[in-house]
């Protein structure tokens, strides 16, 4: 039915048996795309998807499956697949996906192609250099680059600090790309954002009946990255629970799953980034020592945007091109006196303020142009003083000085507490009117 359908919509279509055919037919190299189910006899569904990231085949990838759970769905999300359907399915929907995963392929190569050009004209550092995204060729991010090189073959324990938003996953993915792993996985995951009852599953896996829902062995996010890199963003959010578990995993190399006495051997490099201070939290209790120092084994330490903004222009270029293909504004440009606006401003939100700042002004822009009108408000005000700046600068101004110093304190309980409100007041010792009140005088909403 599915080959009739597609046919008459003008594609052309192979089919396979199963899972072995499907690799047999894969081969030949004329794929694009592979609508295939979950269940299947011999190779399965998922383990079609780990075979084709094992040769780092590029066909898209639709699962589909009448048997119908989220955990499938993740499960070949993370694996690779570009979308999912559930069967019974509508000719549409399959459609639909199929052109919507085409359309994202085809404009992430054009992407990659156009940045890489761009980045050659301008000479500045491309995917060539270091990686997709990292741009720019200021003294401290040189070093960057150098230090990533003189370690990515090496299995020991990397530490990226950095503020929220200066590209400490770009740089873990680097460091992955340029190592004797590189054809293996590269798994990310974010410690904070996932709750903390189904972290260690998450992590480490679990046996079938080791808890309500548990209805099948299920492997963790660690196991994923055999003979890859697992990239562990926001450590400091790590339960101490799960914290013991992980440096017993950091020192022998084995992991337990939920449920399970019997250990899994795993061969994996590990990269872990936070944007606090873990040496306080070691003081204050909230953090093991023995697992700082086993994660402090070669440390990174990105830098602020504010503190490279030589880069500035080159990021400006790069993401003029990122978001003129994707939206259709292919040849916008930013006037000088707008370059100076965002070259006078420190970014607290670092890279990914400055990326959002371009794609707004590119979707609100009516012209070729950014002009100093078509910039955030935020960014036209007159500069505030830095904390630093205060301290070794000539400006002697009490009421900048406490300014700057109460919207840095709000910026920091805001990121301590991951934007609740009603807890960085509580930090701060102020009232959540007056909290909500300094968010707007300062522009931090």
């Amino acid at each position: 039915m599915l080959s009739l359908m597609l046919e008459r919509q003008g594609f052309v279509v192979s089919t396979a048996a199963d899972g072995a055919a499907a690799l047999e037919r894969l081969v030949q190299g004329d794929i694009d795309i592979v609508l295939s189910d979950v269940r299947m006899p011999g190779i399965d569904g998922l383990t079609l998807l780990d075979k084709l990231r094992e040769v780092k085949s590029p066909v898209i990838v639709i699962m589909m499956s009448a048997f119908v759970d989220l955990d499938t769905a993740i499960e070949a999300l993370k694996r690779g697949a570009a979308d999912y359907v559930s069967k019974p399915f509508k000719p549409d929907e399959v459609l639909l996906k199929i052109r919507m995963a085409d359309e994202r392929q085809r404009l992430s190569e054009e992407r990659e192609r156009l940045e890489a050009e761009n980045a050659r004209l301008r000479g500045a550092p491309s995917a060539s250099a270091l990686g997709p995204g990292i741009v720019g060729k200021s003294k401290r991010l040189t070093a960057i680059f150098q230090t990533v090189h003189k370690i990515a073959d090496y299995k020991s324990t990397v530490l990226l600090l950095g503020e929220s938003g200066t590209g400490k996953e770009l740089v873990a993915r680097a460091i992955h790309d340029h190592s004797v792993r590189s054809k293996g996985p590269f798994v990310a995951v974010n410690c904070g954002a996932i709750p903390e009852t189904l972290l260690e599953s998450e992590l480490f896996g679990h046996a079938k009946g080791a808890f309500t829902d548990a209805s099948r062995n299920k492997r963790g996010i660690i196991e994923e990255a055999h003979e890859g890199t697992l990239f562990l963003d926001e450590i400091g959010e790590l339960p101490l629970q799960l914290q013991v578990k992980l440096l017993r995993f950091l020192q022998e190399d084995e992991i337990r799953r939920v449920g399970e006495n019997k250990g899994i051997t795993v061969d994996v490099r590990v990269v872990a980034a936070t944007a606090r201070d873990l040496q306080q939290m070691v003081a204050e209790g909230e953090f093991r020592e023995d697992l700082f120092y086993r994660l402090n084994v070669l440390l990174l330490t990105i830098p602020p945007l504010r503190e490279r903004k030589d880069d500035i222009p080159l990021l400006v270029d790069h993401f003029l091109g990122r978001y003129g293909e994707r939206l259709a504004r292919r040849g916008m440009s930013v006037s000088r006196e707008a370059l100076k606006v965002l070259m006078d401003y420190n970014w607290p939100g670092n890279v990914r303020e400055l990326e959002n700042t371009i794609e707004r002004a590119m979707v609100l822009n009516e012209g070729d142009r950014i002009e100093v009108d078509g910039l955030p408000d935020r960014l036209r005000k007159e500069p505030e003083a830095t904390p630093e700046a205060l301290a070794f600068g000539d400006d002697l101004s009490i009421k900048r000085a406490v300014r700057a110093i109460e919207r840095e304190l709000i910026r920091r309980a805001l990121e301590q507490t991951k934007g609740n409100r009603t807890r960085a007041a509580e930090l701060l010792e102020i009232s959540h009117r007056a909290l909500l009140y300094k968010l707007k005088e300062y522009d931090l909403t």
